[in-house]
Parts: structure tokens; sequence; C-alpha cells
């Protein structure tokens, strides 16, 4: 029995796709290991979003290599897909797979023996028509469950859809058969992932329903448990997804919502499909309706073009916007983006201080939303981790809560009442 270890780079997406991946290699009699334990076989999925995840799998490669240096060595997911010569030059690697190609892995691999001859398994990403179901199981207490894949947005800066293809979804009915099938094992919280799952309905080719009508369904199911939206488009996210969540017994009042950039012509120039007006219409919706909703934040400094005051105006946005917390990223040139091309080229280390900056904000809204929830009732779902005796775990508004490591409370929903900030940054409860 071969050993097998699995490395995820990247989003909730990926992790849920390599889950149902290291399941395939379980039923293939491989056995699955962790990265220290002398692996046969290291399967890296990866990420591209920026040149900091291409940088991370080289790194990973030869930590893999040093751990178990006659070990074969496989690279699949979105860097795979869009530079898998440069991937299968990279000393050590033995195969890349594309992304339509990893569900295939057990299938287009057969003997997993190192030696001279390499393989390379991409298509065009135009091939990439058919939808994987994939959901992450054993990994948490959470799972994320995939219910679409790709995008036809084609934002200035981004490679997702060179990467994964156009914008495809799983149907209504499988969706709901695999979150009862979930539930059953003992779930408690579901995660709705996927590329653009705000444009989820898109079945062969052709819109066949939308999200709006997944989460009523989903809603309706009489199974106990909670259901969070994962990162979802400004101008996908209705005013009618709004009032569902707002009066909902299974969806919780957590929005991440990807803004950008607070500047009108910034958001033109990256392509995007909202300016920050309904930006903010949308967030007013949510406080007005759930004024406890946590409301996160994606935002990318450093654009081509961005001024001083391009980024003056993303600050007081942010800084007058009801939000939670901000995911922050330095803009990263990304090879046959419309963007590489783009004149006005920000310094890095512009890009770095505007980064901290932002970064510092974050902690201050994070730290604002906590202490205005300070005194009430949360329902938190504990995790399984002992992290030097304490266990987390969050509430359904995304409240981090920290308290002494109790077995019984592992995958649990316990109702708290939230008292205070600790020192580490999380709240302590009652």
């Amino acid at each position: 029995m071969k050993k097998v270890c699995f490395y995820t780079l990247g989003c909730k997406l990926n992790f849920a796709e390599t889950s149902s991946l290291i399941r395939m290699s379980t039923q293939k009699n491989f056995q699955k290991v962790e990265f220290e334990d002398n692996p046969d076989i290291f399967v890296i999925n990866t990420c591209s979003v920026t040149e900091n995840a291409n940088k991370k799998c080289k790194k990973i490669v030869k930590s893999a290599l040093k751990t178990s240096p006659h070990a074969f060595i496989i690279i699949t997911g979105c860097f795979a897909q869009l530079k898998p010569q440069k991937i299968i030059n990279i000393p050590g690697v033995d195969a890349v797979l594309g992304s339509k190609e990893k569900f295939k892995l057990f299938d287009l691999i057969k003997d997993f023996e190192k030696g001279e001859n390499k393989s390379v398994h991409v298509g065009k990403i135009s091939d990439a028509t058919k939808f994987y179901s994939a959901h992450s199981e054993n990994d948490r207490t959470r799972t994320f469950l995939k219910i679409q894949d790709g995008c036809n947005y084609y934002c200035s800066f981004c490679t997702i859809p060179f990467a994964r293809g156009k914008s495809r979804s799983d149907t209504i009915e499988n969706i709901l058969q695999k979150a009862r099938k979930i539930i059953t094992g003992g779930v408690k919280e579901i995660v709705l992932t996927g590329v653009n799952i705000g444009d989820f309905g898109i079945i062969d080719g052709k819109r066949k329903t939308n999200f709006l009508e997944l989460i009523k369904n989903l809603e309706n199911l009489n199974e106990d448990i909670r259901f969070r939206i994962s990162s979802i488009e400004p101008n996908l996210l209705s005013n009618d997804i709004i009032e569902i969540v707002a009066n909902s017994t299974k969806f919780v009042p957590h929005f991440h919502m990807p803004l950008q950039s607070g500047n009108n012509e910034i958001l033109e120039g990256m392509r995007r499909r909202y300016d920050r007006e309904l930006y903010l219409s949308r967030v007013e919706k949510i406080k007005k309706l759930m004024p406890d909703a946590c409301i996160g934040i994606d935002v990318i400094v450093g654009f081509p073009g961005e001024t001083d005051k391009h980024f003056e105006d993303t600050y007081d946005f942010l800084n007058n916007l009801d939000c939670s917390y901000l995911h922050v990223f330095p803009y990263s040139e990304r090879p046959n983006t419309r963007a590489i091309a783009m004149h006005n080229v920000i310094p890095l280390k512009d890009r770095i201080e505007r980064s901290k900056m932002l970064r510092i904000l974050s902690e201050k809204k994070r730290r604002l939303f906590y202490e205005e929830n300070l005194g009430k009732n949360g329902k938190v779902l504990f995790e399984n981790e002992n992290i030097n005796g304490k266990m987390y775990g969050f509430t359904e508004n995304y409240i981090k809560v920290g308290s002494l490591f109790n077995e019984d409370l592992i995958n649990t929903i316990q109702n708290v009442n939230l008292i205070n900030i600790n020192t580490e940054g999380f709240v302590e409860i009652r």
C-alpha cells in the first residue's frame, strides 16, 4: 500500500477538491499520510491568484523532496493549468495535471514510480465543461461544499477564467442530496463554495436556475444544519438573497463580499461589475435587516494607475463602512491578464505600505465588531483542535471564540455569552 500526502494551497474550493481526491485515493487502496511520514507520493494542489502562491509551490516541492527524496511528486490545480511546462521543469516534479484532469489522477497515472519520463496531462481550458462535485470531509467540523466552478467575468487582474474555465454548476437536486449525506455524517455547518457562487445555475452552458432558488431549497431542508455563504460578488447578492438570510433558520448572518477598490475609476479599470455606490447599498441593506451581521471584504491595493488619491478614496470608504474585517492583497502581476499591459505601475514598496495601512484598519474593524457584540449571546460551533489547552469555534456571525479545551464540546453548538476580548484577540465566553 503506497503512502500518499496531499498538500493544498489557496482557497476553500481547493480544500474541498483535495478532500475529494483523498477519498478517491483511499478507494484505490492508497494510505493517506502526513507530510513528515515519508510519503511515496505527494499531490500538491496549487493556486495562482498571486505570485507568492506560485513561489510557495516550488518551496513545497523542495520540502517534500527533503522529507522523502524518492517520492513521486504530482502538481495539479490552477498554477498547473496555467504553467504546465514551467512546473514540469521544477526539479523533482514527475507529473502535472490540469484543472479537468485532476479528478482523473488515478486513471492517468498508473505506477507512481519516479523515473526519467515525466508526464504532463493538461488539456485546453475551453474543454473544461464538466462539473466535478467536491466537498471537504474529516478535516474540520465545518464542510466546504462545492456548488459551482469557473468564471465568466474576466476581471482585468484575474487568471481564474484561464485556470478553471467557464462558469458551470451542480444541480440543485445533487446539492440537496450531498447536503443530506454530509449532515448524516454529523457535520453541523456547511459552507457553500465555488469560484463565483452568485453565478450559480449554469449547467451544460445554459442557465437553468440561480443562487436564490438554491438557497430557498436549502432553507427548506428538514435537517438541523447551518449554512454559510462564502465569497459572493456584490452585484449578484440581490436584496432577495439578503432577505432570505435575514429571515432564515439555517443561513448564518455572515457575508464576504469582494470590493477590491473603493474608487470607481479603479473599479472600472479592474472591469468589476459594480460601483462603490452599489456596494454601499448592499452593506446598508444587510445591516438594516441584520445589525449584528458580519461583513468581510477583499481589497486589492496597488492596481496599475492607483494614485495616492485613489487609495485615499478606498481607505476613507472602508473606514466609514460598517464592515467587520478585510482581506488585503497587494496587486500581483499575472501573465495573460489585461492589467499586466497597463501603464503607471505602482512600485512594490507603495503596494506594501498601502497593504499595511489597510491591515491595521482591518484589525481596528474586527476589534470594534467584537466589542459591539460583547454582552450578547451567540451560538458557537466548537472545532476539534487542542491548542495549548484551548479550543476555538465561531459564532453564527463569525466571531472567533476561545475556551478551555473540553473534548465533549468538539463539533457541538453551544449557547454562550460573549464577555471579554482577551490579549490574543479572541472572545472569551461564559
